[in-house]
Protein backbone atom coordinates (compact mmCIF):
# COMPACT_ATOMS: atom_id res chain seq x y z
CA UNK A 1 0.00 0.00 0.00
CA UNK A 2 1.55 3.46 -0.78
CA UNK A 3 1.00 6.54 0.58
CA UNK A 4 1.28 9.79 -1.33
CA UNK A 5 2.15 13.25 0.22
CA UNK A 6 0.13 16.57 -0.37
CA UNK A 7 2.33 19.28 -0.57
CA UNK A 8 1.62 22.29 1.76
CA UNK A 9 1.49 25.86 0.65
CA UNK A 10 3.68 28.25 1.03
CA UNK A 11 2.62 30.77 3.62
CA UNK A 12 3.81 34.26 3.32
CA UNK A 13 3.86 36.86 5.40
CA UNK A 14 1.85 40.07 4.09
CA UNK A 15 1.67 43.30 5.68
CA UNK A 16 -1.55 43.08 7.02
CA UNK A 17 -1.97 39.02 7.42
CA UNK A 18 -0.27 35.45 6.24
CA UNK A 19 -1.42 34.20 2.86
CA UNK A 20 -0.95 31.46 0.33
CA UNK A 21 -0.58 31.55 -3.36
CA UNK A 22 -3.10 29.12 -4.75
CA UNK A 23 -2.60 27.59 -8.23
CA UNK A 24 -5.64 29.81 -9.87
CA UNK A 25 -3.25 32.97 -8.35
CA UNK A 26 -0.48 31.25 -10.60
CA UNK A 27 -2.66 30.03 -13.61
CA UNK A 28 -3.73 34.35 -13.73
CA UNK A 29 -0.03 35.49 -13.70
CA UNK A 30 0.87 32.97 -16.66
CA UNK A 31 -2.30 33.82 -18.95
CA UNK A 32 -1.24 37.86 -17.89
CA UNK A 33 2.49 37.21 -18.86
CA UNK A 34 0.74 35.10 -21.89
CA UNK A 35 -0.93 38.29 -23.28
CA UNK A 36 2.50 40.49 -23.05
CA UNK A 37 4.18 37.95 -24.86
CA UNK A 38 1.15 38.00 -27.62
CA UNK A 39 0.78 41.66 -27.58
CA UNK A 40 4.97 42.34 -27.95
CA UNK A 41 5.58 39.93 -30.94
CA UNK A 42 2.44 41.22 -32.22
CA UNK A 43 3.43 44.89 -32.20
CA UNK A 44 7.31 43.93 -33.31
CA UNK A 45 5.87 42.15 -36.56
CA UNK A 46 3.95 45.09 -37.50
CA UNK A 47 6.93 47.57 -36.61
CA UNK A 48 8.96 45.73 -38.60
CA UNK A 49 6.55 45.59 -41.70
CA UNK A 50 5.71 49.60 -41.58
CA UNK A 51 9.60 50.25 -40.94
CA UNK A 52 11.18 47.78 -43.40
CA UNK A 53 8.60 46.98 -46.34
CA UNK A 54 6.50 49.98 -47.93
CA UNK A 55 4.65 46.98 -50.13
CA UNK A 56 0.88 48.39 -49.51
CA UNK A 57 -0.16 45.05 -49.41
CA UNK A 58 2.00 44.20 -46.75
CA UNK A 59 0.45 47.25 -44.80
CA UNK A 60 -2.83 45.70 -44.81
CA UNK A 61 -1.16 43.11 -42.82
CA UNK A 62 -0.87 45.52 -39.50
CA UNK A 63 -4.72 45.65 -39.04
CA UNK A 64 -4.58 41.74 -37.87
CA UNK A 65 -1.77 42.13 -36.43
CA UNK A 66 -2.83 45.15 -34.07
CA UNK A 67 -6.24 43.37 -33.51
CA UNK A 68 -3.63 40.46 -32.27
CA UNK A 69 -2.12 43.18 -29.88
CA UNK A 70 -4.89 44.71 -28.85
CA UNK A 71 -6.73 41.68 -27.85
CA UNK A 72 -3.56 40.32 -26.00
CA UNK A 73 -3.21 43.38 -24.19
CA UNK A 74 -6.98 42.96 -22.67
CA UNK A 75 -6.32 39.59 -21.47
CA UNK A 76 -3.08 40.79 -19.37
CA UNK A 77 -5.03 43.92 -18.31
CA UNK A 78 -7.77 41.49 -17.01
CA UNK A 79 -5.25 39.57 -15.49
CA UNK A 80 -2.59 41.80 -13.92
CA UNK A 81 -2.53 42.37 -10.30
CA UNK A 82 -2.69 46.04 -9.24
CA UNK A 83 -3.55 47.17 -5.30
CA UNK A 84 -5.14 49.81 -6.60
CA UNK A 85 -8.83 48.58 -7.80
CA UNK A 86 -9.84 52.18 -9.23
CA UNK A 87 -6.61 52.24 -11.39
CA UNK A 88 -6.64 49.12 -12.54
CA UNK A 89 -10.30 49.93 -13.86
CA UNK A 90 -8.98 52.87 -15.24
CA UNK A 91 -6.75 51.00 -17.71
CA UNK A 92 -9.38 48.96 -18.90
CA UNK A 93 -11.58 51.51 -19.49
CA UNK A 94 -8.46 53.02 -21.54
CA UNK A 95 -8.52 50.01 -23.17
CA UNK A 96 -11.85 50.08 -23.81
CA UNK A 97 -12.02 53.73 -25.15
CA UNK A 98 -8.88 52.89 -27.63
CA UNK A 99 -10.40 49.27 -28.92
CA UNK A 100 -13.64 50.97 -29.73
CA UNK A 101 -12.25 53.11 -31.89
CA UNK A 102 -9.89 51.67 -33.11
CA UNK A 103 -12.39 49.36 -34.70
CA UNK A 104 -14.56 52.04 -36.28
CA UNK A 105 -11.59 53.49 -37.88
CA UNK A 106 -10.77 50.01 -38.68
CA UNK A 107 -13.80 49.25 -40.57
CA UNK A 108 -14.99 52.63 -41.91
CA UNK A 109 -12.16 53.82 -43.23
CA UNK A 110 -10.81 52.93 -47.04
CA UNK A 111 -7.22 52.95 -46.47
CA UNK A 112 -5.24 50.62 -44.79
CA UNK A 113 -5.40 50.88 -40.54
CA UNK A 114 -1.97 51.82 -40.05
CA UNK A 115 -1.97 54.32 -42.85
CA UNK A 116 -5.14 56.06 -41.50
CA UNK A 117 -3.53 56.37 -38.14
CA UNK A 118 -0.32 57.81 -39.75
CA UNK A 119 -1.53 60.41 -42.24
CA UNK A 120 -4.72 61.70 -39.86
CA UNK A 121 -2.57 61.76 -36.30
CA UNK A 122 -6.36 63.01 -34.62
CA UNK A 123 -7.49 59.47 -34.62
CA UNK A 124 -4.70 59.74 -31.80
CA UNK A 125 -7.56 61.19 -28.84
CA UNK A 126 -9.01 57.46 -29.84
CA UNK A 127 -6.86 54.65 -30.76
CA UNK A 128 -4.18 56.42 -28.32
CA UNK A 129 -6.32 55.30 -25.27
CA UNK A 130 -4.87 51.61 -26.20
CA UNK A 131 -1.31 53.08 -25.76
CA UNK A 132 -2.40 54.89 -22.72
CA UNK A 133 -3.26 51.57 -20.81
CA UNK A 134 -0.18 50.00 -21.76
CA UNK A 135 1.87 52.79 -20.64
CA UNK A 136 0.28 52.87 -17.27
CA UNK A 137 1.35 48.47 -17.42
CA UNK A 138 5.36 49.67 -18.22
CA UNK A 139 4.97 52.16 -15.52
CA UNK A 140 3.37 49.39 -13.36
CA UNK A 141 6.13 47.23 -13.97
CA UNK A 142 9.33 49.87 -13.78
CA UNK A 143 7.54 51.33 -10.10
CA UNK A 144 7.22 47.62 -8.69
CA UNK A 145 10.27 45.45 -10.03
CA UNK A 146 13.01 48.72 -11.15
CA UNK A 147 13.21 47.39 -14.73
CA UNK A 148 15.28 49.31 -17.00
CA UNK A 149 13.30 48.78 -20.03
CA UNK A 150 10.07 50.07 -18.21
CA UNK A 151 11.32 53.07 -17.84
CA UNK A 152 12.77 53.80 -20.98
CA UNK A 153 9.37 52.25 -22.25
CA UNK A 154 7.34 54.44 -20.10
CA UNK A 155 8.88 57.91 -21.72
CA UNK A 156 9.19 56.13 -25.26
CA UNK A 157 5.35 55.78 -25.84
CA UNK A 158 4.09 59.20 -24.85
CA UNK A 159 7.15 60.99 -26.75
CA UNK A 160 6.64 59.18 -29.82
CA UNK A 161 2.60 59.55 -30.13
CA UNK A 162 2.12 62.90 -28.30
CA UNK A 163 5.21 63.72 -31.11
CA UNK A 164 3.29 62.40 -34.06
CA UNK A 165 0.03 63.98 -32.44
CA UNK A 166 1.74 67.51 -32.49
CA UNK A 167 3.94 66.69 -35.95
CA UNK A 168 7.03 67.88 -34.31
CA UNK A 169 8.89 64.82 -34.62
CA UNK A 170 10.89 64.14 -37.89
CA UNK A 171 10.58 60.99 -39.68
CA UNK A 172 13.72 59.09 -38.35
CA UNK A 173 13.38 59.98 -35.22
CA UNK A 174 10.03 58.26 -35.43
CA UNK A 175 11.14 55.44 -37.11
CA UNK A 176 14.02 55.08 -34.23
CA UNK A 177 11.38 55.13 -31.36
CA UNK A 178 9.17 53.00 -33.29
CA UNK A 179 11.64 50.56 -33.08
CA UNK A 180 13.19 51.45 -29.70
CA UNK A 181 9.87 50.33 -28.70
CA UNK A 182 9.39 47.43 -30.47
CA UNK A 183 12.57 45.84 -29.12
CA UNK A 184 12.48 46.95 -25.71
CA UNK A 185 8.84 45.58 -25.20
CA UNK A 186 10.00 42.33 -26.32
CA UNK A 187 12.55 42.52 -24.26
CA UNK A 188 10.59 43.18 -21.49
CA UNK A 189 7.84 40.10 -22.25
CA UNK A 190 10.88 37.77 -22.25
CA UNK A 191 12.63 38.54 -18.74
CA UNK A 192 8.69 38.30 -17.42
CA UNK A 193 8.61 34.99 -18.74
CA UNK A 194 11.49 33.82 -16.49
CA UNK A 195 10.58 35.99 -13.60
CA UNK A 196 9.04 33.94 -10.64
CA UNK A 197 5.59 34.24 -10.06
CA UNK A 198 5.13 35.50 -6.32
CA UNK A 199 6.50 38.27 -7.00
CA UNK A 200 3.94 39.21 -9.83
CA UNK A 201 0.95 38.09 -7.13
CA UNK A 202 2.06 40.51 -4.99
CA UNK A 203 0.96 40.92 -0.77
CA UNK A 204 -2.44 39.52 -1.33
CA UNK A 205 -3.63 40.43 2.44
CA UNK A 206 -3.20 43.98 0.88
CA UNK A 207 -5.65 43.34 -1.97
CA UNK A 208 -8.12 42.06 1.01
CA UNK A 209 -7.25 45.28 3.47
CA UNK A 210 -8.13 47.40 0.38
CA UNK A 211 -11.52 45.15 -0.24
CA UNK A 212 -12.39 45.26 2.81
CA UNK A 213 -11.83 48.83 3.36
CA UNK A 214 -13.68 49.24 0.11
CA UNK A 215 -16.87 47.41 1.37
CA UNK A 216 -17.32 48.98 4.48
CA UNK A 217 -17.15 52.21 3.01
CA UNK A 218 -14.15 53.83 5.13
Amino acid sequence: MTTSTVSTPEVYQGQFAEFTITQSDRTGVIIYRAGLMVAALSFAIGSALVLFNNNPIVIQAVTPLYTCFSLALGVSLLTIHIYMASLHRLLQAFWLIGSISSFVIGHYDSEPFAVTVYNQPLTLFGVGFTFVALTGIYFKEAFCFNRAETKVLTVIVPLLLLGHLLGILPTEAEQFLLGAWAILFLVFASRKAVQAIPPDIGDKSVFTYLKNKSSVGV
